[in-house]
C-alpha cells in the first residue's frame, strides 16, 4: 500500500516563504504524475502545480512566477517552494500522486492528508 506523508505547512506572513514536502512510502515500482492541489474554505479543491516524471512542470494561473514544484525520483518525493504568498493562498495542501504499487499493473491514485497553509498578518 502506498501512503503519502506531507509535512512543512503553518502560519506565514503575506509575502513570506513556506516549503511543502511529500514523501511516498510503500512497495513503489513507479511514481508516474506528482502533484499538489490546495482547497481554500468554502471552496473546491484545485490544482497547483503537476511535475512528470520527466520533470515537465505545469503551474495554475495563481501560483506561476511565485511557487515551484519539484521532485526527487530516487527518494519518492515531491517538493512546493512558495513564495510572495498572499492572503488568498490560505488553503489545506494535498500531495497527490499516480503510483504504481510492485507487483501490480495498474496505477493508483494517492492523496495525503494534507497540511494547512495559513497566511495571515
Amino acid at each position: 500500500q502506498v501512503q503519502l506523508v506531507e509535512s512543512g505547512g503553518g502560519l506565514v506572513q503575506p509575502g513570506g516563504s513556506l516549503r511543502l514536502s511529500c514523501a511516498a512510502s510503500g512497495s513503489i515500482s513507479r511514481m508516474n504524475v506528482m502533484s499538489w492541489y490546495r482547497q481554500a474554505p468554502g471552496k473546491e479543491r484545485e490544482l497547483v502545480a503537476t511535475i512528470t516524471n520527466g520533470g515537465i512542470t505545469n503551474y495554475a494561473d495563481s501560483a506561476k512566477g511565485r511557487f515551484t514544484i519539484s521532485r526527487d525520483n530516487a527518494k519518492n518525493t515531491v517538493s512546493l517552494e512558495m513564495n510572495s504568498l498572499k492572503f488568498e493562498d490560505t488553503a489545506v495542501y494535498y500531495c497527490y500522486v499516480l503510483a504504481l504499487p510492485t507487483g501490480t499493473l495498474q496505477f493508483r491514485e494517492v492523496w495525503g492528508q494534507g497540511t494547512l497553509v495559513t497566511v495571515s498578518s
